[in-house]
């Protein structure tokens, strides 16, 4: 599905850190834990990233959590070009895409890093809406959403934030009872790290759903 969205808000959520809020057709439908593709004229280059949604629900609107300030390498600095836009801006969008996202399972261990938070949340938001279980690990050491998070936690959810080794909290975190799904949203290094974490603790981790950002 490609479209024109419209920006409604860009809000800071943490350090370098933020929220995109964007319009979207009522037939979009993208399940926490799937990314889109983010069009846009920059510097006069036409620029695309992908970004993973981090709303529980998208129809007739999305959000993506964006992190800022470590440029986009030798390219245009996507990531700021985003944070910079105001209402009123549109984006092309197309998607969604990917095949590891939240399919009602009945716990959701969630373990990310850094912007992986964005659909930490979302998953977690969408499981607890359920009447599921949701556990989420998040390793940082500026933490961004920390609204969600508490209110997550307020809401019955199991909720670590760490900036260090993430291995006792995954421990904690796995009941390993049926129907339970590990997901991991991070960079390279995060996932080596949680993917140990989960076979420590009994999780086979090619069963989990990976989004390695890079």
């Amino acid at each position: 599905m490609e479209f024109t969205a419209t920006v409604r808000e860009v809000a800071s959520v943490g350090p370098e850190t933020v929220a995109v809020e964007l319009s979207a057709p009522e037939t979009f439908d993208a399940k926490p834990g799937q990314f889109v593709k983010l069009t846009a004229t920059v510097d006069g280059e036409s620029v695309s990233r992908f970004y993973t949604v981090s709303s529980p629900e998208t129809a007739g609107g999305f959000q993506t959590t964006v992190g800022v300030g470590g440029g986009d390498g030798d390219g245009p600095d996507f990531a700021g070009y985003l944070a910079a836009l105001s209402a009123g801006d549109e984006l092309a969008v197309a998607g969604p895409f990917g095949e590891e996202f939240y399919e009602e399972e009945s716990r959701a261990v969630v373990l990310a890093s850094g912007p992986g938070v964005g659909p930490a949340v979302a998953i977690a938001e969408r499981a607890v809406a359920a009447d599921n279980e949701a556990a989420v690990v998040y390793r940082d050491d500026a933490p961004a959403h920390e609204d969600r998070l508490a209110a997550l936690r307020e809401a019955g959810a199991a909720v670590t934030v760490t900036d260090g080794a993430v291995g006792a909290a995954v421990a904690d975190a796995v009941a390993g009872g049926d129907g339970e799904q590990a997901f991991v949203y991070g960079f390279d290094d995060f996932v080596a790290e949680a993917e140990a974490a989960l076979e420590a603790a009994g999780v086979d981790p090619a069963t989990a759903k990976v989004e390695n950002f890079g």
